[in-house]
């Protein structure tokens, strides 16, 4: 019987974030509260950038964003808030939020440990680049380490990309 794969992967889906990005900023341009504030968002590549003419409007612009991801289905663990919050830039308060991809080598790390410590023993994993690729040869087995990920708390948003035996079938 053939090995049965599947890849770990930390990705979003781009036209997602840009549509509610867009529906964010729509609302933003209609709602009372914000008339007048010069409030402002934007996707500019991969980061979310918000102009406001307060600290606090940029933080609402930002809930009323990260409102619009969870309603898109797209996790919040994929923006990477700065810290400091707005900063001041002229008479503008301005917030740069850009959206993070990918599995780094600590993260890649902790997963592994996490399989192997508490997962099924036939389990095998192996970092590839930003991806974690599991293998086992029952199926059950690595289901049982889909749900053991979705337990673990994480501060890292987490998918099951394609099988691998279905993406090689597709290359052929």
């Amino acid at each position: 019987m053939a090995d049965s794969s599947f890849d770990i992967v930390s990705k979003f889906d781009k036209q997602e974030v840009a549509n509610a990005v867009n529906t964010a900023a729509k609302e933003i341009s209609n709602r009372y509260d914000f008339k007048g504030v010069g409030a402002t968002v934007e996707l500019a590549g991969e980061v979310i950038k918000i102009e406001a003419n307060s600290e606090e409007r940029c933080k609402a612009v930002l809930d009323v964003v990260e409102t619009w991801l969870i309603k898109r289905g797209v996790s919040l663990k994929h923006l990477d808030i700065p810290e400091a919050g707005p900063r001041l830039s002229g008479k503008e308060y301005k917030l740069d939020v850009p959206l993070k991809e990918g599995i780094t080598s600590e993260n890649a790390k902790k997963i592994t440990k996490i399989i192997r410590d508490e997962g099924p023993k036939s389990v095998k994993t192996q970092i590839q680049g930003d991806e974690v690729r599991v293998t086992s040869k029952s199926r059950d087995d690595l289901q049982e380490v889909q749900r053991l990920l979705k337990a673990a708390d994480l501060d890292i948003a987490l998918k099951s990309g394609k099988d691998a035996n279905e993406r090689n079938n597709e290359s052929c």
